[in-house]
């Protein structure tokens, strides 16, 4: 028989890879601005449109050598995460550099290819995403001081910690 796993079970673990997501496209939003990317865009992607991934991550280089560069960088910076690229195309003639990272792709243009495909048309029912929207937002952790006092507002904590050390010196 097999075992049965708690309810939140799967809804806590579609969470981590929903927050994992949003970290790494985040992470190759960072590389794009590390070499001065223009025009950075992400798109999230409908479910229902067809779509065969969850995130496009757009922006603009100014040359051949600037294109490269970002391609580059979100590789190396992606693959510091453990992230590897399952699809390049583009990169030797730079006018579109495509990379598939599965659940996002990251489109490199120039920007006479970016006019020209505008794929922001193309997708004109996705979210356009702000990178604010991509955060990651912590989980709240207790502290010692707070564990220790069990019901203590961390002000009242902090009051009695600086008593304690007045005391002693």
């Amino acid at each position: 028989m097999r075992e049965r796993l708690p309810t939140g079970y799967n809804q806590s673990a579609r969470m981590k890879k929903r927050d994992d997501l949003k970290r790494q496209v985040n992470e190759a939003i960072l590389a794009c601005h590390d070499k001065q990317a223009e025009n950075v865009a992400v798109l999230e992607l409908e479910k229902d449109s067809g779509a065969f991934t969850d995130y496009f991550v757009m922006c603009s280089g100014s040359n051949s050598r600037q294109i490269q560069a970002i391609a580059a960088a979100v590789d190396e910076r992606l693959e510091a995460l453990g992230l590897r690229v399952t699809h390049a195309e583009g990169y030797k003639q730079a006018e579109w550099v495509l990379l598939d990272y599965v659940d996002f792709v990251v489109h490199i243009f120039s920007e006479k290819a970016r006019q020209f495909y505008d794929l922001e048309r193309l997708w004109k029912s996705a979210k356009h995403l702000g990178p604010a929207e991509l955060l990651v937002k912590p989980k709240p952790r207790r502290t010692a001081a707070a564990k220790s006092t069990s019901g203590k507002s961390s002000h009242a904590t902090a009051h009695a910690i600086a008593k304690t050390r007045k005391r002693k010196a």
